[in-house]
């Protein structure tokens, strides 16, 4: 029982995570953008650039042979698919350029530690290089890097 316990234990620490929670509220607010994204598209741009082009996407069929029902590709709709994923990607990078630039504004760059090329001789305190096998000034044998001179 004890492994199955852990095993729920795992998940639940899994799913409360922060990029979990991140991800689902990013799936909901993707598919309320994508509702956006094609009524801007079916609703406004396709109207517009039927009267460029005299026609609507949505219409554009060819007929595959003949008969009571020929099959039909509808090569509008993949037209009007291609517009709305260029929008939602033009927006979508749009959005992260701009965030990107509010972040870099407020977030400090953290700054990183400096390898240190020194340490203290636990027996005589004095400074010596990190890669000393031994303490030039008392003469001791340090005890981490006894190994690594064998």
């Amino acid at each position: 029982m004890k492994k199955g316990k852990g095993f729920i234990e795992e998940f639940k620490k899994f799913i409360t995570r922060g990029n979990v929670m991140d991800m689902a509220v990013g799936v909901i607010v993707g598919g309320a953008f994508t509702a956006i994204v094609n009524s801007l598209n079916q609703d406004i741009l396709t109207p517009i650039l039927g009267i460029f082009g005299g026609t609507d996407f949505s219409n554009l069929k060819l007929t595959l042979g003949s008969g009571e029902n020929p099959p039909v590709l509808c090569y509008g709709n993949f037209i009007t698919a291609v517009i709305n994923f260029l929008i939602t990607a033009l927006v979508i990078f749009l959005l992260i350029k701009g965030i990107n630039a509010v972040s870099a504004r407020f977030i400090k760059k953290e700054e990183v530690p400096e390898t240190s090329t020194t340490k203290t001789c636990p027996y005589c305190r004095s400074v010596i290089a990190i890669e000393a096998v031994r303490c030039p000034h008392c003469t001791s044998m340090l005890e981490e890097n006894k190994e690594k001179s064998l």
